[in-house]
């Protein structure tokens, strides 16, 4: 139907300032708009694989249909082990965010999920980065003030 221009790439430092601006606005559409377009001539970048993650789990508690493994394509791109888990559990943490504002289904165990994901990057963190660390605390906090648990899982009565 349409054939999507490419990006000249000289214009991609200001696309990135572009896109990283829409986030800000809250628009998080059309900042992965642009990360796709950056991503189409430099599928390497890693400031844009960075950034269209988060975008897309910036839509998760808005009704969007953004699954989890569009997310997790771009976040097996990003090069560094440390980046990798850490935004890896921004993403969990932020699925369990959309959750819990719905009901809370899950919530528990995504948070977990993120915390785990967290701890692995702490391990490896550079020296005076404690972002991981920050994170790990919140989410122990979302779970303690809203008495989060495990879900009981029936059991299968064919076991």
């Amino acid at each position: 139907m349409f054939e999507l221009k490419p990006l000249h790439p000289e214009a991609v430092t200001a696309a990135l300032e572009k896109a990283n601006r829409y986030r800000l606005l809250n628009e998080p559409g059309a900042a992965e708009s642009i990360y796709l377009d950056i991503l189409a001539i430099e599928p390497e970048n890693q400031e844009a694989l960075i950034n269209i993650v988060l975008a897309m789990s910036d839509r998760f508690g808005k009704d969007y249909a953004v699954g989890d493994a569009r997310v997790a394509e771009y976040l097996t791109r990003i090069k560094d082990d440390y980046s990798r888990s850490y935004y890896t559990g921004i993403m969990y943490e932020r699925r369990a965010k959309a959750s819990l504002a719905k009901g809370g289904v899950g919530a528990y165990e995504l948070f977990r999920q993120a915390m785990d994901c967290f701890e692995t990057a702490e391990a490896m963190r550079p020296v005076g980065n404690d972002d991981a660390i920050l994170r790990w605390n919140g989410c122990a906090r979302v779970i303690k003030t809203n008495a989060l648990a495990p879900r009981d899982m029936p059991h299968d009565f064919l076991e």
